[in-house]
C-alpha cells in the first residue's frame, strides 16, 4: 500500500491527494504484523506522507498538521486494534488446545499391535472449531477375536463428550463379555436409549461401524449403523465394504430396526482395512466438491496402518488447503504377514 501510495503520487497531478491510501497502511497492518511491527509502520507511513507532503506546493501548513495527526491516531488505533486481536487469538489458541487436551485423554493412542493386527488411529480437529466433537474410536482385543468400533456422535460440546465416554465404556465392556457382534450393537443400543431418556428433549444418537476380526486374522465381520463404508486396502486397490442392508444408527433403534446384519469379507495378508468418519468425506475443495479417499488409496502403498493414515492425512489438507469443517477420526489396521491363515476367499454375507 505504501508503494502504491509512492506511485500513485509521482504519477498524478500535483492537486491529486494519496492520504486516503497512505491513511489505510497502519490499520491493515494490525491484523497482520506484531505490536511493534503495527508502530513501525505507522512511524514509515508518517515519513513517507511527510516527504510526499513537501513535494506539493499547494499544500498548507494547516492540511500538513491535519494529516500528520490523523496518521498518529490511526496508528494508536491500529495499536489497540492489534492487541485486541492478539488477545482474541490467544484466547482461541488456549481454547483449542483445551480441546485438543481433552480428545486426547478421551481418544487415547491406540497400541501398535493388537492381536493379528498393525493398528493407528488419528484425529484430525476441524480448523473452524474450538468445540470438541463426537468423533469416537475404540479396539479390544478378547480371547478368539478382535474387536473395533468406530462412531460420529451428533453434535458437539459437553453433551457429546459425555455421549462418547459412555460409549466407549459400554463397548469396552460389551466387547469383553457377549458372544456376538449383535449382542455388542444390541448393549450400545440400549445405551443410547437410556441417554435419549435422560436428555429430555434432545435427540441423541452416533453412525458407527463395529468389527468383529478373529485371531487367525482370516475374515472381518461387519457391522455398519448408517456409517461411512470402511475401505479395504489392498495391492493398489481401495473397495468400499458397504452393508448388505441398511440400517439406522443408534440411538434410533426404536423407529423400526429389525436384527442387523452381519456382513463378512476376507483380509488378506497385508491388506490394510481403513476406518473414518464424516468429516473425512464431507471434507471440500474450494469449488465445493468433497473429498473421496478411494482414487488417493487405490495405488501402491505399503502396508504399514500409520504411514497409510499420515499419507490421507497430507492428501486431504492439500485437497482442502487446510480448511476442514468438520472433525475426522481415522482408524487403521493391517493384517500381519505372520497371522495364520482361513479357509475363506470369497466374500459370504451372514
Amino acid at each position: 500500500m505504501l508503494l502504491v501510495a509512492v506511485v500513485v503520487d509521482v504519477l498524478t497531478p500535483s492537486g491529486f491527494s494519496v492520504f486516503p491510501l497512505l491513511a489505510a497502511v497502519p490499520v491493515l497492518a494490525a491484523p497482520v504484523y506484531s505490536l511493534s511491527g503495527t508502530i513501525a509502520t505507522g512511524v514509515v507511513t508518517q515519513l513517507i506522507g511527510i516527504s510526499l507532503a513537501y513535494t506539493k506546493e499547494n499544500i498548507t501548513l494547516t492540511e500538513h498538521f491535519v494529516r500528520f495527526t490523523s496518521v498518529v491516531i490511526l496508528t494508536v488505533l491500529a495499536a489497540i486494534l492489534n492487541q485486541v486481536m492478539a488477545k482474541d487469538r490467544k484466547q482461541l489458541k488456549d481454547t483449542r488446545e483445551v480441546a485438543e487436551a481433552v480428545q486426547r485423554a478421551v481418544l487415547p493412542a491406540s497400541p501398535e499391535r493388537v492381536g493379528p493386527l498393525d493398528v493407528a488411529s488419528r484425529y484430525r480437529a476441524a480448523a473452524k472449531e474450538a468445540a470438541i466433537g463426537g468423533d469416537l474410536y475404540a479396539i479390544h482385543p478378547t480371547p478368539d477375536s478382535v474387536r473395533m468400533m468406530i462412531a460420529d456422535v451428533r453434535g458437539k460440546g459437553l453433551g457429546a463428550v459425555r455421549t462418547v465416554n459412555r460409549l466407549l465404556g459400554a463397548f469396552y465392556e460389551a466387547a469383553a463379555h457377549d458372544s456376538g457382534l449383535t449382542d455388542v450393537v444390541d448393549r450400545l443400543e440400549e445405551l443410547m436409549q437410556w441417554v435419549d431418556a435422560e436428555e429430555e428433549g434432545t435427540e441423541s444418537f452416533a453412525t458407527a461401524v463395529l468389527i468383529d476380526v478373529p485371531n487367525d486374522g482370516s475374515a472381518i465381520y461387519v457391522i455398519n449403523l448408517g456409517h461411512p463404508a470402511p475401505l479395504l486396502v489392498h495391492q493398489g486397490r481401495a473397495s468400499p465394504l458397504e452393508p448388505s442392508a441398511p440400517s439406522l444408527p443408534l440411538g434410533l433403534g426404536d423407529l423400526g430396526r429389525t436384527r442387523v446384519p452381519v456382513d463378512r469379507y476376507t483380509l488378506p495378508h497385508g491388506a490394510t482395512l481403513v476406518l473414518f468418519t464424516d468429516g473425512l468425506v464431507e471434507a471440500r475443495d474450494r469449488h465445493g466438491a468433497f473429498y473421496d479417499p478411494v482414487p488417493f488409496l487405490s495405488r501402491p502403498l505399503p502396508a504399514d496402518p500409520g504411514v497409510i493414515l499420515d499419507a490421507l492425512l497430507a492428501d486431504l489438507t492439500r485437497y482442502t488447503e487446510g480448511r476442514l469443517d468438520d472433525d475426522a477420526a481415522l482408524l487403521a489396521v493391517t493384517r500381519l504377514p505372520d497371522a495364520s491363515d482361513g479357509t475363506h476367499k470369497t466374500r459370504s454375507r451372514t
